[in-house]
């Protein structure tokens, strides 16, 4: 059986994009320093450790002075979460960039936001109320 395993995106300071991971509830899972390539992984999830959930992969390149251009063929990540509007307060309050305001699908009656983190990349939260065991 395949499993998704994690999307890699480059970034120019680890500091400034753990900061905006975080205000979306994800946390350092693990980090590896490779000196011989100049290069830091860091990899960001929901849960404590990175067994059954996919991640995101930020390589930081220690020489890359300039910045990175967002490429042509990709779209953005999604998260469900439960309040897309309160996320969206705590991304603008965390000094992050909000490019979408919380509100519904056209066409439709999902609430989404979109937000970019600081090496410009699109964050799409999709509003997912937690279901009961009742259901």
């Amino acid at each position: 059986m395949s499993t998704f395993l994690h999307t890699m995106v480059r970034i120019r300071d680890i500091d400034r994009s753990l900061a905006f991971y975080s205000l979306l509830g994800m946390k350092e899972l693990r980090r590896k320093e490779v000196r011989e390539g100049r290069y830091t992984l860091v990899f960001i999830g929901f849960a404590d450790n990175e067994h059954g959930q996919a991640e995101i992969e930020l390589t930081y390149n220690w020489d890359q002075d300039a910045d990175y251009e967002v490429g042509t063929g990709f779209g953005h990540f999604a998260v469900g979460v439960p309040d897309v509007a309160a996320l969206v307060e705590t991304v603008r309050s965390g000094g992050g960039t909000v490019t979408r305001e919380a509100g519904p699908l056209k066409f439709g009656t999902i609430i989404i936001a979109f937000v970019q983190d600081p090496d410009g990349y699109k964050i799409e939260l999709i509003e997912k109320k937690p279901t009961s065991s009742e259901d």
